[in-house]
């Protein structure tokens, strides 16, 4: 099985991707977070404004020590190593330039195609791990939508993606 896909059809650009290096990207998300239904709204940035000051407070009081490049890297090894994870697609087919004509994204599965209409594809994240592990039984990818309607059941054995 090839973990390598492609974005190929009608768009400018054929892009090839490879979802075993999408671990380092900071672009992923967790999908464990992401399919409970916190999909990275505005209310996260903000919270995470209001985190740091008090952090930032915190530290200037000296009541915590701040945290060392050490533990950090730890535990983002440890994220990486348990973590499930997804990325979304939007920027890739946006990379691709998709052509005037296209309407659709047919999805390449082992079994058999899948259509969907663009806003649709746009919108999706592609599972790449499941705790720390890729995807090798029915991967590299599982493709879920935005909406979550498909977050018990994601299209599995993907295997590419083309625009018509």
């Amino acid at each position: 099985m090839s973990d390598i896909l492609q974005i190929t059809g009608e768009v400018h650009y054929t892009i090839t991707l490879d979802p075993s290096v999408w671990i380092f990207d900071d672009r992923r998300v967790d999908m464990e977070k992401w399919l409970a239904g916190d999909h990275g709204t505005e209310e996260k940035v903000d919270s995470a404004k209001v985190l740091s000051k008090e952090w930032e407070k915190e530290i200037r009081e000296s009541k915590i020590a701040p945290p060392t490049v050490k533990t950090e890297r730890k535990y983002k090894k440890q994220e990486i190593l348990e973590g499930t994870f997804g990325m979304p697609l939007q920027p890739f087919f946006e990379n691709a330039e998709p052509t005037d004509g296209a309407s659709r994204v047919v999805v390449e599965t082992v079994a058999e195609p899948v259509i969907l209409p663009l806003d649709k594809a746009l919108n999706s994240i592609a599972g790449f791990s499941n705790k720390g592990k890729p995807l090798r039984e029915d991967g590299p990818v599982h493709l879920y939508f935005a909406d979550g309607s498909n977050k018990d059941e994601p299209i599995r054995n993907v295997r590419g993606f083309r625009f018509e």
